[in-house]
């Protein structure tokens, strides 16, 4: 992606892009011989996923795929792209141009994952990197527990009753254009409008709202900390609540943060206790939630630190009827997270239809 941005739509047969051309042509009707225009037709598609509004718009100039910019140089597709968020043309290489390029690489992976159904030889069946959900077995003690992990972005989740978003201790949730767990759910549950313009920031209101209600002070709260919201937009597609649980304490005077397993394990915890006390007054029950790898992102956490403070708390739960999910964005993230737990992954069933991916003609907002 960074090699198309800096040559341009306009010498993309000149340049080395085996994946990009590979995923363009597995696409039905795809015309093998014309691939830089089966590459160009699939950006515009992947970009055309990003929601609208500024990452969008972003994106778009960046890759020269707005009106009148197919043949500009770099220079000036930078420079256009970072007015787009009142930015210096430094600024924007140095922080939002990798974000938008990684949001468009997401929406490109899960169209080859989805296209992988076509590819001559599959028999039907997308292959093992590329499957969207993995039902895992995991056996514990004599004990075995069943887990459906999600390997797709966390707002394309559906049906889940609790999706857990990872915050800081003060409760801050982070600019939309970011590419973390946070930011997507905030950029998935805001209020648009029909051109796609974002009208209501609902989950960076009702978080205000949730901390004025508990009585909480200005400054942070301890690690495990969890506060509980509504999901705004995501109500259309089945989810019924947030859970913010604070894993990460900022680091004074720099861009680093402090994560510890037992704040994980704590939120994990709280997590828990707070969706069987809300789950009783709701009808339907809460019965699904649904787990990142809380502190392995900015928090720092390696993945096996992450899940190992939150699986003993999950494994412990005795919830009646409780269907606990886990997601992850890679299938390296998954098989490593699978290996750490000893876990059988079972035949596919069908059983995660409402689980993930965007539904027939919707975009993921």
């Amino acid at each position: 992606m960074k090699l198309v941005r800096s040559e341009g739509l306009v010498r993309i047969r000149d340049l080395d892009l085996p994946l990009l051309r590979g995923m363009a042509v597995w696409a039905p009707g795809a015309v093998v011989e014309a691939w830089p225009v089966e590459v160009e037709k699939l950006l515009r598609e992947a970009v055309s996923r990003l929601g609208g509004g500024d990452l969008q718009e972003a994106a778009e100039l960046t890759l020269g795929l707005a009106p009148g910019m197919r043949d500009s140089v770099a220079a000036e597709r930078r420079k256009r792209a970072a007015r787009v968020y009142s930015l210096s043309t430094e600024r924007f290489r140095k922080s939002q141009e990798g974000t938008v390029l990684a949001q468009v690489v997401e929406q490109l992976c899960w169209i080859a994952g989805a296209g992988a159904r076509d590819v001559p030889g599959a028999g039907g069946t997308v292959p093992a990197p590329y499957r969207q959900h993995r039902e895992l077995r995991i056996d514990r003690q004599g004990r075995a527990r069943r887990v459906l992990l999600h390997i797709h972005p966390v707002e394309w989740l559906r049906c889940v009753d609790v999706v857990v978003s990872p915050s800081n201790t003060h409760f801050e949730l982070p600019p939309v254009y970011k590419s973390s767990v946070a930011a997507s759910l905030r950029r998935a549950a805001a209020g648009r409008d029909a051109t796609g313009e974002v009208v209501a920031d609902h989950l960076a209101d009702a978080l205000a709202a949730a901390r004025h209600e508990r009585g909480l002070p200005a400054g942070p709260v301890p690690p495990g900390a969890v506060l509980a919201t509504a999901p705004g937009a995501l109500a259309r597609r089945g989810v019924r609540r947030i859970y913010h649980a604070a894993v990460t304490a900022p680091r004074p005077g720099t861009n680093d943060y402090d994560t510890t397993p037992q704040g994980v394990a704590d939120a994990a915890a709280r997590v828990l206790e707070l969706m069987s006390r809300e789950g009783a007054a709701c009808t339907p029950p809460l019965r699904s939630v649904c787990f990142p790898l809380l502190g392995a992102g900015r928090g720092g956490l390696p993945v096996e630190a992450s899940v190992g403070a939150m699986w003993p708390v999950l494994d412990a739960d005795g919830g009646p009827d409780r269907e606990v999910h886990l997601i992850v964005r890679r299938p390296d993230t998954a098989d490593q997270l699978a290996r750490f737990l000893g876990a059988e992954q079972l035949p596919p069933d069908g059983a995660a239809a409402c689980s993930g991916g965007p539904a027939e003609g919707e975009r993921p907002w």
